[in-house]
């Protein structure tokens, strides 16, 4: 049974209020270490094949590939964990990802043809277990309606950016000071390990249910107008990833520098979190659709300068800069499936757009890596402009479909209103 508490009229949603949800920790602690692996994942395969086959081109297309079958294969697995239930996806989708990672690796130690590279890198990416919408739908489930829910969004934001702090550093000191495939073997054993720690939480996994969005059985939160409209936005955030991903570690090794990339992204990583967690303090009074459509600009305009850079010093900087811009962006779009999308299909909506991401951050690695063998790793930076402004235009010329029904309610209650918040 679910119990509510009326929250005194002068709250404000914090981190504090949130973090004290009844069971929510049950579900974050094994959460948080089963993600870990999934901003290891890219970049391991980039440096283990850019070792093996000494192209930044030929590494960007096969982790292209990997983020493609991942973003293809990510909301089918999401509509079957909103129809089944989350662990009955998840259990048997660990087991298949290590194996598909040890394939991997096999392949790319004993130089195997490069199309054998290309097969293995599918079911690499299309098995990778998409905890952080998982995560995201048992926070929208506890807290439906609720003002914390934006600050929920703001959360995992953050846990997700922590990941990217962490994530690429862990894989580039464990591939460039242990062995070129130690941050795809730890990968596959986080994934594991985490995946099926989180998987034992049924008690906090959403309720399944045949029917999906719109009520009736067979459809999909794509078929919501605003989520595709987010897609596209969330392609542009992944080119930014992915340009910045494969730049960065061009730009440092050009340099003479290459155990410095890890660092060079954590501090990119870093500017979004520490932007999620702002936004996330914050009480705000404008609409998440109007934040998403003044944050969306300034992210373009953000990397613009990247291609200039020609220091390690300056890059930093502007990735910090960057990195400032993108939280806003994708904690508005997060918050705003809560409203666009009926319970029934928000973790097949989150894995949409945690896909899109994947599948911009995979054209971002491939389309920059290619560039940069044919120019200079400064190059490479031109990728994150690109995406974004093109998604930027989409984003603007459909913003009507970002507005929820029952927008003006909404509106006229203020962002203040307290409605009794979920505990169990």
């Amino acid at each position: 049974m679910t119990t509510t508490v009326n929250e005194p009229a002068d709250a404000r949603p914090g981190y504090g209020q949130l973090l004290r949800t009844r069971g929510a920790w049950t579900f974050l602690l094994p959460g948080f270490l089963a993600r870990q692996p999934f901003a290891m994942l890219t970049i391991g395969i980039l440096l283990l094949v850019e070792h093996t086959t000494g192209s930044y081109g030929t590494a960007g297309a096969v982790s292209a590939t990997a983020g493609v079958a991942m973003a293809l294969f990510a909301p089918q697995g999401g509509k079957l964990a909103d129809r089944f239930g989350q662990a009955k996806v998840l259990l048997p989708g660990v087991v298949v990802h290590a194996a598909a990672i040890s394939l991997l690796i096999t392949l790319a130690l004993t130089d195997a043809p490069l199309w054998a590279l290309f097969v293995a890198a599918v079911p690499a990416g299309a098995s990778t277990p998409q905890i952080g919408p998982m995560v995201r739908a048992r926070w929208a489930a506890k807290l439906d309606g609720s003002p914390l829910m934006s600050t929920a969004a703001a959360f995992e934001s953050v846990t997700d950016e922590f990941t990217f702090v962490i994530g690429p550093v862990l894989a580039t000191a464990l591939c460039t000071g242990v062995h070129p495939a130690a941050g795809l073997v730890t990968e596959a054993v986080l994934t594991l390990v985490g995946g099926l720690l989180f998987a034992s939480q049924r008690r906090t996994q959403p309720e399944p249910s045949r029917t999906a969005a719109g009520g009736q059985k067979g459809g999909s939160a794509l078929s919501v107008p605003g989520v595709r409209v987010l897609v596209v936005a969330f392609l542009g955030i992944g080119s930014v990833f992915g340009g910045m991903q494969v730049s960065m570690t061009a730009f440092t090794k050009e340099l003479g520098e290459p155990g410095m990339n890890g660092l060079m992204y954590g501090t990119f990583a870093a500017g979004n979190m520490i932007a999620g967690i702002i936004c996330g303090a914050v009480a705000w009074k404008v609409s998440p659709q109007r934040r998403l459509l003044v944050a969306y600009p300034l992210l373009v305009l953000a990397t613009t300068p990247l291609w200039a850079a020609h220091t390690m010093p300056l890059l930093g900087g502007l990735g910090l800069l960057v990195g400032l811009c993108i939280a806003p962006a994708l904690i508005t779009g997060y918050t705003l499936v809560e409203s666009l999308v009926p319970p029934t299909a928000r973790t097949e909506a989150f894995t949409w757009l945690t896909g899109a991401v994947g599948l911009g951050q995979a054209a971002g690695a491939s389309i920059g890596g290619r560039v940069i063998d044919s120019h200079t790793a400064g190059s490479g930076f031109l990728i994150p402009l690109v995406g974004t402004a093109v998604a930027a235009v989409v984003l603007l010329t459909l913003r009507k479909a970002l507005t929820p029904k029952g927008e003006s309610l909404i509106a006229a209650r203020g962002v203040g209103h307290r409605e009794p918040v979920s505990v169990d």
